[in-house]
Order: structure tokens, then sequence, then C-alpha cells
């Protein structure tokens, strides 16, 4: 009896039958899977430690946008009126939605600062904000200055001045005024930035290609592409002035060859005139 006790007290010292053969290949398995997963464990420190610095290797390359300087970034806080300025505008749809009108103009001055900037209330019912590129919202017509108000101020300030701007006629036709052609800069028609078949690019193509600038990515901003286009005039301006004045002396030629042409052609009438007035009083 106290053999049988002392048995059951000490299970280690029982006899132990041997593992079926399958369950002894399978328990082999486990104990080499596990030693195997244990292994990462160990270097588990030098592994976060590798991933943290490549991590820190990684922060230089991986800056945000948001970081870097805006290069549209007004020089400095001068907004007084320059013989330069900048215009654009925003456009809202009237009648059945397919007729433009004009919605909001901005002018900004030769640094990028803005000299006007106002939302305007067509005459006619807005119909369509055309929100998604526009950027304009119902509430910011409702308190804006009627269009005759706008149009006045706009011509103050235009006038006597070099506009610059992206497709300046379709926004000075928004505002049923002109501007003489010598004194426009338009950045859709200059013609280093034309493509290879002579078509205009959109701005948003200009600002990125020669500033480096991404603009219009969703709703317009008329402040953003006044300044777009005012810089682009700037960093070429003395090109820009230079091809200019040689159209100027070009188109002067061209009238003054015509003149002569004419000139030539008017006396070459009157001696003919002459000469047959005088054969016919010979025949006579």
């Amino acid at each position: 009896m106290e053999n049988l006790q002392r048995k059951k007290k000490n299970p280690k010292q029982q006899k132990q039958l041997p593992l079926n053969p399958n369950w002894a290949q399978l328990q082999q398995k486990l104990n080499s899977s596990g030693s195997r997963h244990s292994r990462p464990s160990n270097d588990s420190s030098s592994e976060t430690q590798i991933s943290v610095l490549g991590k820190r290797k990684e922060r230089p390359s991986s800056v945000s946008d948001e970081s870097l300087p805006n290069p549209l970034a007004p020089t400095n806080d001068d907004s007084s009126l320059t013989d330069v300025i900048a215009m654009d505008c925003e456009m809202v749809g009237i009648g059945q939605g397919n007729k433009s009108a004009l919605g909001r103009v901005t002018l900004v001055n030769q640094w990028g600062n803005v000299i006007y900037d106002e939302f305007v209330r067509p005459i006619e019912r807005v119909v369509d904000f055309r929100t998604r590129i526009s950027g304009i919202r119902p509430q910011h017509l409702r308190k804006a200055k009627d269009f005759p108000t706008v149009q006045k101020k706009v011509a103050e300030l235009i006038k006597g001045r070099v506009l610059v701007g992206h497709a300046l006629s379709n926004d000075l036709k928004a505002l049923l005024l002109t501007h003489p052609k010598k004194d426009l800069r338009d950045t859709s028609e200059y013609q280093p930035f034309l493509n290879r078949e002579r078509r205009r690019k959109a701005l948003r193509h200009l600002a990125a290609e020669f500033l480096g600038a991404k603009i219009q990515n969703g709703e317009h901003c008329s402040i953003e592409d006044a300044r777009a286009a005012m810089l682009l005039y700037q960093k070429n301006r003395k090109e820009w002035e230079k091809n200019m004045k040689d159209q100027r002396r070009l188109k002067l030629k061209q009238k003054k060859r015509k003149k002569k042409k004419k000139q030539k052609e008017g006396d070459a009438l009157q001696v003919k005139s002459a000469a047959t007035l005088h054969s016919n009083g010979c025949s006579l």
C-alpha cells in the first residue's frame, strides 16, 4: 500500500509509455517552429533601431508641400497702386446657365499685393454659381457690390496703366471695358509661353512650368491667378518689353511703307490722267 501511495505522489517516477511515432513527429515540428519564432524576439530591439533610423533618413525627402515657401507670395506688404497691375475675374452663369457674367474681380500690384478685390452682383439673376471652378457661393453675392459700381472702379484703376492677365479679352468683355492694346500683357498670347503648335497653354500649366507653383487644383482663386500672371510677367519683363518695342517698330515701318506705296500709286495715277488729258487735247 505504501509503495502504491508513493507511486501516486511521485507520478514522474512512473515508467512512461513510448509515444506514438506520429505524435512524436508533430511534437518535434512544434518545438522546432517555436525556436524559429523565438529568434526574432531576441533581436526585436535591433530591428526597431533599424526601422527608427530608416524613418529618420526618410524625413528630409518626404517634406510636405505645405512646409515649402509659396512662390506666389508677395515680396513685400506695399499695397500701393503701381504702373503695372494684374487682373483676374471669376464668372457665374446667367440666363440658362450657359451665359457668363462677372462674379468676382481682383487686381494686384506689381508685387502681388491686392489693391482691389470684390464680389459682383450681376444685373441678371444667377442660375449657376459654378462653385466648383469659380469658388463663388450664394452668400458671397448677398452683400456684393452691383456691377456698375465695380465696373467704374476697375476702369479708374486700370486707366493709363499696363494691364497683365491671362486671356484678358474674356475679363474685359465681362467688365464691358476696353483697354489700349499697347498696354496689354496677356500671358496666354506671349509667344514664349505658347506650345509647339503655337497654341495657348492654361495658366495652371504656365505656373507649374515657369514658377513651380500649383494653382487651380479645384476651385479657382482670382487673387492667386492674378499673382501668377503678374509673376510670369515680372520674370520675363525685360524680354517681353523688348518684343513689344520691336513689334511697334515693325508696325510703324509697315505703315510707312504702305503710305509711300499709296503716294507712288497716287502720283502714277495723276501722271497717267494728265497724260490722257494731254493726248485728248492734242487730238482735238
